[in-house]
């Protein structure tokens, strides 16, 4: 079997926010790409990178045109913008937590 890999290899991510829920976007790089990242970024994959910020529900949303996947997280900001005590109120950080991941290689 092979070594794993980065997933910032293969894809790059947008992260924004809308009160105490985060949205972090992953685009592969390449659309060859795209049923790979599918299959490897799960919602529960996701819920357990972020889970030691004591999240809520995940939820994924798939953009096959675009390449990419949009994922959801409720109570991911502690509190929003205007309440968390946070350096990274809006959340941007995550999406690079998210880009160290190492995931089985593509197929």
């Amino acid at each position: 079997m092979s070594a794993e890999v980065l997933l910032c290899d293969y894809a790059h991510a947008r992260a924004g926010d809308k009160g105490n829920t985060l949205s972090v976007a992953v685009f592969a790089y390449d659309a060859a790409h795209y049923p790979w990242l599918a299959a490897e970024l799960t919602a529960e994959r996701v819920a357990a990178c972020l889970a030691h910020r004591r999240i809520g529900q995940v939820r994924r949303y798939e953009l096959p045109n675009l390449g990419g996947l949009n994922f959801v997280v409720e109570d991911a900001l502690e509190g929003g913008v205007n309440a968390s005590p946070g350096i990274d109120r809006h959340g941007k950080s995550l999406s690079y937590l998210l880009l160290d991941l190492r995931l089985p290689p593509p197929g």
